[in-house]
């Protein structure tokens, strides 16, 4: 059955205009609510139909009261952000207007289907909107049927109005933000988009407190190396476990007349810490090397995707000749858990003591690959090491992609007698 046919018998039902059911529908299914659940959703917003299509009355709560179990209620709140971007619907680029609002016990997220003139700062009666489950939390729906008034009551909320934050402050999900920073790292990428072949930008974004990977989706040429520029109206996902900055068609990017000074130094945690909180994209650990996982070495890449492959084979493209690498895989540990650092080419010539080409040869002599990645881990295994990158976990472990790698040189005597100082609090 089609969505009409899902909205005509729908609006049937329940006996209401079925353009408006039409659109909420969409709305839901857009989200990728299961149709299911989306005309039940719709059934609470506009009653069972047996008083002739009347309509619950939605009810008027605080933003802390609001659940996802709430199908249409009214609130009176304040706009924090105001950001746009598109989406791809049905084969369809729609446009929605999203951010935060806030009121004296709470905030939260919302999502309008147009736009209706939201502004960061007033304060308005929503009347009508609908209620949706994001990532777990409530959200609310600005739809076709949702009242929207300006207040002249002042509210006073705990939260700051306009979107400008730091970027340790940010997290996935956040919308309409504004940062300050600094281009550390740029460069141009081909990817397979919706449209097909897409040019995008991507790198790493830092300022006084941290630093972010970043997208541009419509390549801007102020995001520059060097260059400190004030980007208005982004939204942040989640990637590799981190939040990463979108920079979408919408967002502004104006140079400052400031240099953003970039984070030099990276947050030092525990191992068991850092894995903890799900993945960090700069941050510094010390662990004793306890083994040398297999795949270190001297290894063979596949030149279409980059995958490793064994015997001339990769997963995705088959038989093909494999371009050589070097590549390091330490376990670290340090008593709160475990991480498996990986080291890229040149880190990885810098721990062995030669190139690629040193590592060939010594492979022929030996007749023996495996020589490469015993060499290394003579140099390693038993050593303490601070180590600096960006830490990602899933299902399979926690892997720190290494940016630079040092032996320790902190004494463990004074480390010792921190700890016993500690313990004896």
């Amino acid at each position: 059955m089609s969505l009409e046919d899902h909205a005509e018998e729908l609006a049937s039902d329940l006996g209401v205009d079925k353009e408006e059911v039409k659109e909420d529908l969409e709305n839901l299914v857009s989200y990728s609510v299961p149709m299911d659940e989306a005309k039940q959703s719709l059934r609470r917003k506009y009653g069972d139909g047996s008083d002739g299509g009347g309509g619950a009355e939605p009810s008027t709560k605080s933003i802390a009261d609001i659940s996802t179990a709430d199908s249409n209620v009214s609130v009176t709140a304040v706009v924090l952000t105001c950001g746009q971007r598109s989406i791809r619907y049905q084969g369809e680029d729609q446009v929605i207007f999203e951010g935060e609002l806030a009121d004296e016990t709470g905030k939260l997220s919302y999502t309008a289907w147009e736009d209706v003139g939201l502004e960061a700062g007033q304060t308005l009666r929503l009347s009508n909107a609908g209620v949706r489950e994001w990532e777990g939390e409530p959200e609310l729906n600005i739809g076709g049927s949702t009242t929207v008034s300006l207040v002249d009551d002042t509210l006073d909320v705990a939260y700051e109005v306009g979107g400008d934050e730091t970027l340790a402050d940010l997290e996935p999900g956040d919308r309409g933000v504004n940062v300050e920073v600094t281009v550390l790292e740029r460069e141009e990428k081909t990817i397979d988009g919706r449209d097909g072949e897409t040019e995008i930008l991507s790198g790493v974004l830092a300022d006084e407190t941290a630093r972010l990977p970043f997208t541009d989706w419509e390549p801007r040429p102020e995001l520059t190396e060097g260059a400190s520029v004030r980007i208005e109206d982004v939204f942040i996902r989640e990637f590799r476990g981190v939040p990463s900055v979108n920079v979408s068609e919408f967002s502004e990017v104006t140079p400052l007349d400031r240099d953003v000074e970039p984070q030099e130094t990276a947050p030092r945690l525990s191992i068991g810490e850092a894995v903890d909180s799900g993945g960090l994209f700069d941050v510094e650990l010390v662990g004793n090397a306890i083994a040398l996982r297999d795949g270190s070495g001297l290894i063979e890449r596949c030149p279409e995707c980059g995958r490793v492959i064994q015997n001339g084979q990769c997963r995705s493209h088959g038989d093909v000749d494999g371009q050589d690498d070097l590549r390091t895989k330490i376990i670290l540990d340090d008593g709160t858990g475990t991480v498996t650092a990986v080291l890229d080419e040149g880190l990885t010539e810098q721990v062995y003591g030669g190139d690629i080409e040193d590592a060939k040869e010594h492979a022929r002599e030996e007749m023996d690959k495996e020589v490469v990645a015993d060499a290394i881990r003579e140099h390693v295994v038993g050593r303490e090491f601070t180590v600096r990158g960006s830490l990602s976990v899933d299902e399979y472990g926690a892997n720190l992609e290494v940016e630079s790698f040092a032996e320790s040189d902190d004494d463990p005597a004074a480390r010792a007698a921190d700890l016993l100082a500690e313990v004896s609090q």
